[in-house]
């Protein structure tokens, strides 16, 4: 189905949702996308290639922390990776939880590709006011370990769009970020 063919709208309490503007037949395809970023977890790290999560693995020559089956992989996972493989080598031998990477990627995309599709990432519902203190310090917590981890690429904050605030990402995909951290 067309993106055309879907509608967004707003449940109170819920956030945004997508509904079909016609009838749909079971089992049919709605709506297909890349994921806007993802990162392997720590434990999924040098299993799978980063890019097509297949085949025989080769290291990223820099960083030796990303592994692709292939050159082709490589190529179109550069985009993703350049600055994650420079934040990565200026912390050696520390390594940053999963929710700081995959944080770090999601600003990396918001600087370079501001506009997605369907959503932006902007539209998504913080979940700050669900959350209680210590899950909010947590989150201020990993706000700074990912200030640390990106400063390499991101010397200042206020070199970021003003849509971009790290403690902000992390409300928005609270509950995921805090079961990835915490088990």
């Amino acid at each position: 189905m067309e993106p055309a063919a879907l509608e967004r709208f707003h449940s109170p309490g819920k956030g945004s949702g997508l509904r079909s503007r016609r009838r749909v037949r079971p089992g049919e395809l709605l709506y297909r996308d890349v994921p806007f970023a993802y990162v392997l977890s720590k434990a999924q790290l040098g299993s799978v290639c980063e890019r097509c999560l297949n085949g025989e693995l080769h290291r990223c020559s820099q960083c030796k922390v990303a592994k692709y089956c292939g050159r082709s992989c490589q190529k179109e996972a550069w985009l993703d990776h350049k600055q994650e493989c420079r934040c990565l080598k200026s912390i050696e031998p520390n390594f940053p939880p999963d929710s700081v990477r995959l944080a770090g990627r999601i600003v990396f995309k918001l600087v370079i590709c501001p506009s997605e599709r369907l959503y932006t990432f902007s539209d998504l519902q913080s979940n700050a006011e669900r959350l209680s203190e210590e899950m909010k310090d947590g989150l201020r917590h990993l706000a700074q370990t990912l200030q640390l981890y990106l400063k390499t690429e991101i010397q200042d904050e206020s070199q970021l769009p003003p849509a971009i605030d790290f403690f902000q990402i992390f409300t928005k995909v609270s509950v995921k970020i805090w079961l990835l951290d915490n088990s």
